[in-house]
């Protein structure tokens, strides 16, 4: 999901966008207020109170912001390519990367911006869009509540999806490899996601950012072992399949263009892994660790997709591991990438509760309640969103703005259209 706040440059400062002759409308005097637009100032409060120990470093950062966009998208990037053609998919996959790193950066600093001018330590992605708004055009200003509900609303949805498709994917992996190893299982697909369901629930218990880092830092390890065997079979012998023309039919490009939007699905934790850091400034700029890691990123998908297709041409699979041989090693690697994926899960949930949890203790006045209480009342919620996702599978800059947005949108429909149609198609197939 894209999303654009309204800004414009003024003496090489990014600012929010307002007309010159509208008052600026201090906090604390706010003309609409909202019950969701006042979760800023409890969010506010409580990052305030955050205390040095518990931020993360550079590394576990970095280690954050490279599980948070490597996930099932990449094991799709061959099968992407084989709908745009060898040229044009594999030379799209970073022209999207760089649009995606630049709507990050984007977010970044309209959030520092805007924090500054509220004289606030940080700002969320919602509480971003909602101030933007707020301190903006006086025509705009009436819609800064209604900017917030639909980022959080789009966030929220994305992120739930994400996990779904996480939680499908680590159920389907276990079957396929049990299945493959002993001839045969007595447990369905649907089997194995009910025994994974407790423990995604207590792995899903884990309320910190640092408390995460390690399961990041084992995942990435996982996943880093696991593309350099999935390698090994992409450069082992010779191509197997037929290549289609370096451009595809157009018809196709859709499904290439979903697949890929889908696979740089990071941007809903980047406000949250940079608000967490002891070193914020180090997170933007030129060899900033948003920079580092989203280079990182965009080269890993490019080579997979590229000599995943040149290995399978249109024979490859939707993930690149069911397009590897029957052997012990590849079912090893489906391991690998099932463990990296759970380990992946919480931090994918960690932005959906970061945008619930802070509203209902709002709403329903939870801090009345001792910290035990509220502690059991958060966990409950972590465990309800478990259940969900295991159930529910200036000129210049004005028109790039507005580019962005049009190609956002187009994105999320293509997205929905692409998840669709892959689900009638495995309705449609005999079980």
């Amino acid at each position: 999901m894209v999303t654009i706040l309204p800004i414009y440059i003024k003496n090489n400062v990014v600012l929010p966008s307002y007309d010159e002759g509208a008052p600026l409308v201090p906090r604390d005097r706010d003309p609409q207020p909202s019950r969701l637009g006042n979760v800023v100032e409890s969010e506010l409060q409580s990052e305030q109170q955050t205390t040095h120990a518990q931020r993360t470093s550079n590394f576990a950062t970095l280690m954050h912001l490279l599980k948070g966009n490597i996930g099932t998208g990449i094991l799709a990037m061959p099968n992407a390519v084989s709908n745009a053609g060898l040229l044009v998919g594999t030379v799209g996959i970073p022209i999207l990367g760089i649009i995606c790193v630049h709507c990050m950066h984007l977010l970044v600093i309209s959030s520092k911006t805007l924090a500054r001018k509220l004289g606030c330590t940080s700002l969320d992605y919602s509480s971003t869009a909602e101030q933007a708004f707020r301190l903006g055009p006086a025509r705009v200003q009436r819609f800064a509540s209604f900017a917030r509900f639909c980022v959080n609303t789009m966030l929220m949805l994305t992120q739930f999806g994400f996990c779904c498709v996480y939680f499908l994917f680590v159920s389907t992996s276990l079957y396929e490899v049990v299945k493959n190893l002993s001839g045969s299982t007595p447990i369905s697909a649907h089997g194995y996601m009910g025994i994974l369901l407790p423990l995604m629930m207590l792995f899903n218990f884990i309320r910190s950012l640092r408390t995460l880092s390690p399961f990041s830092s084992i995942a990435n390890v996982l996943q880093s072992s696991g593309l350099i065997m999935v390698f090994y079979y992409l450069f082992r012998g010779s191509h197997s399949g037929n290549l289609s023309p370096y451009v595809a039919p157009i018809k196709k490009l859709p499904l290439y263009f979903g697949t890929a939007m889908y696979a740089f699905e990071g941007i809903g934790v980047v406000l949250p892994l940079e608000n967490a850091m002891a070193t914020p400034d180090d997170f933007g700029g030129l060899n900033g660790v948003l920079n580092t890691g989203m280079v990182i990123v965009a080269c890993l998908y490019t080579a997979v997709g590229f000599y995943g297709y040149l290995k399978y041409g249109d024979d490859v699979k939707p993930s690149i591991t069911f397009s590897l041989p029957l052997e012990s090693v590849s079912e090893l690697i489906r391991l690998m990438f099932a463990l990296a994926i759970f380990l992946s899960y919480a931090l994918q949930l960690y932005v959906p509760i970061s945008i619930i949890w802070p509203f209902l203790k709002k709403k329903f006045s939870l801090e009345r309640f001792s910290s035990r209480d509220q502690l059991i009342f958060e966990l409950l919620l972590r465990a309800f969103l478990v259940l969900i996702t295991c159930k529910r599978k200036l000129r210049l800059i004005i028109v790039k703005d507005a580019f962005i947005m049009v190609f956002g949108i187009f994105g999320s429909i293509i997205g929905t259209y692409t998840v669709i149609k892959e689900i009638v198609e495995a309705m449609s197939k005999p079980s």
